[in-house]
């Protein structure tokens, strides 16, 4: 183990994982830096990302912009993925195939976004690795306001995850 993995290890998991999130965020995809995504629970099977409701994050009437909560929907759809990738050591694609939407009411507090699919996206992932043929499972992410109600969901999610590894 280097001395940046050594060190790496001495955080806890959610420093860990919050640690990942910004810089992933920072070189692939800028638009997380600015929403300021959280990662608040991880665990082998749920990952719960949060998201705060501020300027950066809400519409003209108060509540999360839906872009906002499509990013947050991507974010906990694809963490389990890249750290289930990620501990394989295999070279793998992920992209999202399609993305499906529910928003059922307005999201006017920060908001959590649960996915509960870690075994079946870590099969996923061992799929990919071991058949090298392109692998698909649809992820549900719910999200939620826990300020507010935190057992009502204020938007459901399916995102088909597509995985493939790559040989090159």
């Amino acid at each position: 183990m280097g001395g940046k993995d050594k060190l790496l290890g001495l955080l806890p998991d959610l420093a860990r994982a919050n640690l990942f999130l910004r810089m992933f965020g920072a070189a692939k995809i800028p638009m997380l830096g600015f929403v300021s995504p959280r990662v608040v629970r991880l665990d082998a099977r749920t990952v719960i990302v949060r998201i705060p409701l501020n300027w950066r994050t809400r519409n003209h009437l108060g509540s999360m912009y839906f872009g906002v909560l499509a990013a947050g929907a991507d974010t906990a759809g694809g963490f389990l993925a890249v750290d289930h990738i990620r501990r394989s050591g295999a070279r793998i694609d992920l992209v999202f195939k399609d993305f499906k939407a529910q928003f059922l009411r307005r999201a006017t507090g920060d908001v959590d976004f649960r996915c509960d699919f870690g075994p079946q996206i870590a099969a996923l992932v061992d799929a990919a690795v071991t058949t090298g043929e392109r692998q698909e499972l649809v992820v549900p992410v719910v999200a939620t306001v826990p300020g507010e109600a935190p057992d009502v969901a204020v938007a459901r999610f399916e995102l088909t995850l597509s995985l493939r590894r790559r040989d090159r």
